[in-house]
């Protein structure tokens, strides 16, 4: 390969690393971003939720997905209209009447807590791993002018794999701690 050539594909996996890179932040962003802010309790508190009965809900298989609550939200500013909305994840069983600080996305209420963080932790690591592999992989090619062999890629993206599941429990562990300590 010549000199020239091998600087093109050199550019275009360099140019192919930053795409994937781009779109792994803006699939974030647009899927389970949202709502690990608002699970982390990060910004501001959109209102209070009046909860009028909580209950454990089912995933998708029928498996416990974890504690969810109905009631009727009312936003900080008073101007806002007062609707039923639902707390999804919540951090613990609330007793009816309780009002309970919110943030809403995507119309519904989410609050800090231990097993909603681990879960949009998870998803949000299992979403980046594959990408950040590729975009690796593609940066070594950058840096080298030819392919790479990909099983260290293979093996570190099966090492990030366990790394998100031991830092999503973690996470939710620490989240869990500080909400009950409140």
């Amino acid at each position: 390969m010549t000199a020239g050539a091998r600087n093109v594909v050199r550019g275009l996996a360099l140019l192919g690393s930053v795409a994937l890179l781009a779109l792994a932040g803006w699939l974030v962003r647009l899927l389970p971003g949202p709502q690990l802010v608002a699970v982390l309790g990060l910004g501001p508190v959109d209102g209070t939720l009046t909860v009028s009965e909580c209950y454990e809900a089912p995933d998708a298989e029928g498996y416990p997905g974890g504690t969810e609550c109905k009631g009727v939200y009312t936003p900080r500013a008073a101007a806002g209209p007062r609707r039923e909305l639902l707390l999804d994840g919540a951090a613990a069983k609330h007793e009816p009447g309780s009002a309970v600080r919110v943030r809403i996305v995507r119309g519904k209420a989410y609050e800090p807590s231990g097993p909603a963080v681990g879960h949009v932790a998870a998803v949000t690591g299992f979403l980046l791993v594959p990408f950040l592999t590729l975009a690796s992989w593609l940066l070594g090619w950058a840096r080298r002018g030819r392919a790479g062999h990909g099983a260290a890629h293979l093996l570190a993206a099966l090492a990030a794999l366990a790394a998100v599941l031991v830092l999503s429990v973690a996470a939710a562990l620490l989240v869990a701690l500080v909400t009950a300590l409140r």
